[in-house]
């Protein structure tokens, strides 16, 4: 029968073993890299599937090659123009060089996160308020194109930068709102303006076009009278033009029958007159009338 110390013996022959092969043996998962470090110096580099290595002087680093989504904490930042904005980030890396990821940075993820909020600042503080709001893109690409230079010495690449939001402080947005309201007010009250100057514009034109329309109606109906009447002048000269002198001295015998007829006791003839009709013998038939009256 196993004595006590006999089966502690066993036990920790079991946990030795166990120990041994746990760190002898190296299990690379997919996407993954190894780098081994044999007594604290770099050796070489496994990949994916169980690597047999020396225990307890072996170090096995796994280096995750697969994309990494990354959002960095809100951040606060200046404008050219003193407004402060807070803008929240994200981003999209993968490890390039593992090499570089494990012992040339003690952190090349925090320092990778650094250089994009230093850069930021940077962008944003070349740019007014109002490019800041409307230049998303713009800060993207910009930032994209300057980490890439740079944290290539991490051997990480940053495959995606985005910008979430873009909100300005409430100070900054109080400003903002009180001065679109002042260019709301400013623009309805030249709207206004216009729209008064306009109708003021159009209403002095119909009424000039009355005036003239008037006047031009009134002058043509005068032209139209002038017209007629030497029209009737014309006929009347024509006709008269046509008359014998018998006609005309019977028209003055009318005439002066009817003056003879009034309640005039005298009538005073011309002489020219009476020389043209001595010839007419009606002439006394009317005088004798009158004596007799």
């Amino acid at each position: 029968m196993l004595t006590f110390n006999w089966i502690a013996l066993i036990i920790l022959i079991v946990f030795v073993v166990f120990l041994i092969l746990n760190r002898g043996i190296a299990i690379i998962s997919q996407n993954q890299v190894g780098m081994v470090s044999t007594l604290g110096k770099y050796s070489r580099k496994i990949e994916p599937g169980m690597h047999l290595v020396l225990p307890f002087i072996t170090r096995v680093d796994r280096v995750d090659l697969a994309q990494v989504p990354l959002k960095l904490n809100e951040q606060s930042v200046i404008s050219k123009d003193n407004a402060e904005v807070i803008i929240s980030l994200s981003l999209n890396y993968h490890v390039t060089d593992p090499y570089k990821f494990t012992f040339e940075n003690a952190d090349s993820v925090q320092s990778m996160i650094q250089q994009s909020r230093a850069h930021l600042r940077g962008i944003i503080g070349t740019m007014e308020l109002n490019e800041v709001l409307n230049g998303t893109e713009r800060i993207n690409a910009q930032l994209s194109k300057e980490l890439g230079s740079i944290t290539d010495s991490y051997g990480v690449n940053v495959d995606r930068i985005n910008i979430d939001t873009i909100q300005p402080t409430p100070e900054i947005q109080e400003s903002m709102n009180k001065q679109i309201n002042a260019t709301r007010e400013r623009e309805a009250a030249i709207a206004k303006a216009e729209g008064e100057a306009r109708s003021i514009e159009l209403t002095t034109k119909a009424n000039n076009d009355a005036l003239i329309a008037t006047a031009e109606a009134n002058a043509q109906a005068v032209k139209v009278a002038a017209d007629a009447e030497t029209y009737r002048i014309t006929k009347e000269n024509e006709i008269l033009s046509q008359s014998s002198d018998q006609y005309l001295a019977a028209q003055s015998i009318e005439a002066f029958g009817k003056l003879a007829n009034s309640q005039s006791n005298t009538v005073v003839i011309p002489t020219s007159v009476t020389d043209s009709l001595g010839s007419i013998k009606t002439l006394g038939a009317v005088l004798e009338n009158k004596k007799e009256k």
